[in-house]
C-alpha cells in the first residue's frame, strides 16, 4: 500500500470560475497559516494566467491523500 498527498489551492478568477493549483508532496505538517499566506501571495502578485482572467480570490486550500492498494501483479 502506498499513499500520495497533494495540496490543492483553489482560487476564483475574474470570470467567477474556480481554478486549482495542485502541489504534489507538500512539506509535512504545513499549517493553515502557511497555506493562507501562499494563496494571498498568488492573488496579490497576479502570477498565473487563466482563461477566465486574473485570479481575484483565494477560495480554499485542501490536503488530498490518495491511498493505493495493489491487488495483483
Amino acid at each position: 500500500m502506498s499513499a500520495d498527498t497533494d495540496l490543492d489551492l483553489v482560487f476564483r478568477n475574474a470570470a467567477g470560475k474556480k481554478v486549482s493549483l495542485n502541489i504534489e508532496e507538500p512539506k509535512a505538517n504545513v499549517t493553515k497559516a502557511e497555506i493562507d499566506a501562499a494563496m494571498q501571495v498568488v492573488v496579490e502578485n497576479n502570477i498565473f494566467n487563466t482563461s477566465g482572467g486574473d485570479i481575484v480570490e483565494a477560495v480554499e486550500g485542501r490536503m488530498r491523500t490518495i491511498t493505493t492498494d495493489v491487488v495483483a501483479a
